[in-house]
């Protein structure tokens, strides 16, 4: 049995457990505060309702977090650590409820099967979890401390640095708890994981982090009047975040569009370019690459073999392994200079232009996209058990010159890791490759 697997069924046992468990106290002993409940269950809910789509942005929804962190510094007078959790998970149970109901439901054709993809889901009941769990944290810091008596005695610099001190150590179980996540879901393992979360916290969650506190200080001076005032500005940055998530998107599809180009007119087999960046991405995540060189090379594994449309004959399969060097490297430099002129980032031109030399002149990116590009020349989509085997261990062979032995390791774990996938059914007969 996979760790990661244990350590999601874990987060969400211990997620679950404490929403149950604050809905049934708050149900027995009642709400305290409840303006202050409604306040900040409020910008939660809106937060939620403004969510950044999925797999853009670290942090999907940081107004929603600001406002259950600064619910949960408020004290244990306000909410205590049940109360914080009910109120931060039934506003983002509500906020999923309103999505589900407000989206258009699919057309139907004429034999009455849809038209059209389903929308998309809702908020995912993880990143729910992970939130009720970090402001439990949170609330739990400030409840041992003697209760209302020692937190309303600590005034000005002492309170802030006391609450700064508080949010410093979620934001490391934040880290730690996205980790766990991200090796549940088989993605990434756990060190370089939280390598890449604690890189992370000095971005959006710093912002998080001081919304939360502003928020709960400002309450406490003025009321809870200063909760729209101080949400103002993480509304507006999340704003702007939804709208770059759009871009982003429509230059991910752009991308993806012109890497079918080589399927479409016959010089690549179909779908190569999408297994090649799944599979780049996913040794990528094996080395502990940070999310923007994730993205990166993402965007130049589907295009890397956009030179081939260069040639007057294609290629066989479009498998460009068997090549000598030197027509290797003319077709990754036509590449590049067709991805240049796409307005791509230049560390994509780079990527795509360097994949054909040999790996120590090439940058770790264009390592991956080089042995991951072989491998699927040397497999293909069907290859049987001992075609694959067989090109990883050539793969291991060429680490001298060719491949950067680094990489292939990585690529290796991946594969076994994910022998349910088409890349490498190594669990089907019992093997174990990692």
């Amino acid at each position: 049995m996979r760790k990661g697997g244990n350590a999601g069924r874990a987060v969400a046992a211990a997620g679950g457990g404490l929403v149950a468990w604050g809905v049934a106290w708050a149900a027995y002993s009642g709400v305290r505060e409840p303006g202050a409940a409604l306040a900040f269950g409020g910008v939660v809910l809106l937060g939620e309702l403004l969510r950044v789509p999925a797999g853009t942005d670290r942090e999907g929804a940081p107004l929603a977090t600001a406002g259950g962190l600064g619910y949960a510094l408020l004290g244990p007078a306000a909410a205590g650590v049940s109360q914080t959790a009910a109120v931060v998970a039934a506003a983002t149970g509500a906020a999923a409820l309103t999505a589900r109901l407000t989206a258009p439901r699919p057309r139907q054709g004429r034999h009455g099967r849809h038209a059209q993809a389903a929308p998309a889901a809702p908020p995912r009941a993880q990143a729910a979890l992970r939130r009720v769990l970090i402001v439990a944290f949170a609330a739990a810091c400030c409840q041992p401390l003697g209760g209302e008596e020692v937190l309303t005695g600590m005034a000005g610099a002492p309170r802030a640095a006391f609450l700064v001190a508080v949010l410093a150590a979620t934001a490391l179980w934040d880290a730690v708890l996205s980790a766990a996540l991200g090796a549940a879901e088989g993605g990434r393992p756990f060190v370089p994981g939280l390598r890449d979360e604690v890189r992370g916290l000095t971005g959006i969650a710093s912002a998080v982090c001081a919304g939360g506190v502003v928020m709960a200080l400002a309450v406490r001076s003025a009321g809870l009047w200063a909760v729209p005032l101080v949400a103002l500005p993480l509304l507006l940055t999340q704003l702007s975040l939804r709208g770059h998530a759009a871009v982003r998107a429509t230059y991910r599809q752009t991308v993806t569009t012109l890497a079918r180009a080589t399927e479409v007119a016959g010089y690549t087999p179909r779908g190569h370019a999408g297994r090649v960046s799944e599979l780049s991405v996913a040794v990528g995540r094996e080395l502990g690459l940070p999310a923007r060189q994730l993205t990166l090379l993402a965007y130049a594994a589907l295009m890397h073999d956009i030179g081939q449309l260069s040639l007057v004959d294609p290629v066989p399969r479009g498998a460009t392994e068997p090549l000598d060097g030197e027509r290797r490297q003319a077709i990754a430099a036509l590449g590049g200079e067709v991805v240049r002129r796409t307005g791509a980032p230049a560390e994509v031109a780079l990527i795509v232009e360097r994949q054909a030399h040999p790996y120590r002149e090439q940058p770790l990116a264009g390592r991956i996209v080089r042995a991951v590009n072989a491998y699927e020349d040397l497999t293909g989509e069907a290859a049987p058990l001992e075609a694959r085997l067989a090109a990883v261990e050539r793969l291991r062979l060429a680490t001298g010159y060719d491949y950067d032995p680094r990489v292939v390791e990585a690529l290796t774990r991946v594969l076994a890791r994910h022998s349910t996938r088409a890349w490498l059914d190594a669990g089907a007969d019992g093997k174990d490759l990692g």
